[in-house]
């Protein structure tokens, strides 16, 4: 019995030992309704988010944890209070895609992440980077030509591509963009589907049409479509192209062949940069045949001039549901190998 409580008294010893006190003085009174959110919805999220717990005196915040988790809330808070005072609408979900960002990186700047758009979209809403991978992410595309961006459904590897294409657009870097992605018949063959080719295709092409349209609203991408500034075709349709002065996208690139994704690769002119997104982990090629995203990260890998962007089930930015499902799949695949 003696025993027991020296055992406990020294794991309580050890515990205080590594909690930390840490203090914020918030001079602002508008600003702490609004971190603590409705019913203290916010500071709920804070502390789960960091593992810490957030007592209020006046206006000193006093954060009590482990000292990593007291010094993130602190950045966090502190980060944020920088944030609404440049006109930042904090929500739920920013505070959340803060904690990813500093959990990512402890040495992330809030205000650079939150207040530095990409773009901002037709309304008027900033298109940002969510996580640290994302920002690299960004980055990269800035830094290379060519860039083979990979990581599971819902971390923006399409989207952020979507965004920074408008970008070079608008500062005239490039005179187009070009969207495509490999056609990968599923069930139905095409031949014996309704309507024009055109008809038949265009659902494959619909993700597409989806983030442009977020970006700059469905009547301006129709107009852009009509005047050749933005053209969306099935991958198809680049064999035997030059494309020059042009921002190209190819989504889906887990699904193309090997020659299809050569004749991509070859296709790229004189002052263009081609992004090319793929899940390795959803490939759809019938008849054992290697996926040509596979085999060109194989073969391209240790070239200088190529970039190469990696995001995970952490960088998912759709609901925080999906991040767990991935997270399972991910392990169940490691099983299975």
């Amino acid at each position: 019995m003696v025993s027991n409580v020296s055992s406990y008294i020294t794991i309580m010893v050890k515990k205080v030992l590594r909690e930390n006190k840490t203090s914020i003085y918030i001079n602002d009174n508008s600003f702490l309704p609004i971190l603590f959110g409705e019913n203290d919805s916010n500071l709920d999220k804070i502390e789960k988010l960091f593992n810490i717990h957030i007592s209020i005196s006046n206006n000193m915040l006093n954060i009590l944890g482990d000292n990593e988790h007291t010094q993130r809330g602190k950045k966090l808070i502190e980060g944020l209070e920088e944030c609404y005072h440049k006109g930042f609408t904090i929500t739920g979900q920013s505070i959340e895609e803060a904690a990813n960002i500093l959990n990512t990186n402890p040495d992330s700047n809030l205000v650079k992440f939150f207040l530095e758009p990409i773009i901002h979209n037709y309304r008027h809403k900033p298109i940002i980077a969510k996580t640290a991978a994302q920002k690299e992410y960004i980055e990269t595309i800035k830094r290379f030509d060519v860039i083979f961006s990979l990581g599971p459904a819902g971390t923006g590897k399409t989207y952020l591509a979507m965004a920074m294409a408008i970008l070079y657009l608008q500062k005239q870097k490039v005179d187009r963009i070009i969207l495509t992605r490999p056609v990968r018949e599923t069930g139905e063959k095409l031949g014996f589907l309704p309507g024009t080719l055109s008809e038949k295709i265009n659902p494959y092409l619909q993700p597409l049409y989806d983030a442009l349209h977020d970006m700059v609203g469905s009547d301006m991408a129709l107009t852009m479509i009509e005047k050749g500034a933005i053209e969306v075709a099935p991958l198809a349709f680049m064999r035997g192209r030059t494309l020059n002065d042009s921002f190209i996208i190819l989504d889906e690139a887990q699904n193309t062949t090997q020659e299809q994704m050569k004749m991509f690769l070859t296709r790229i002119g004189q002052n263009s940069k081609a992004i090319i997104t793929g899940d390795i982990t959803q490939i759809d090629l019938t008849g054992g045949r290697e996926s040509g995203l596979i085999e060109a990260i194989r073969i391209l890998h240790d070239v200088p001039e190529i970039g190469f962007a990696r995001l995970t089930h952490t960088d998912v930015v759709r609901h925080t549901i999906v991040k767990k499902i991935i997270k399972a799949y991910e392990r169940l695949e490691k099983r299975n190998k």
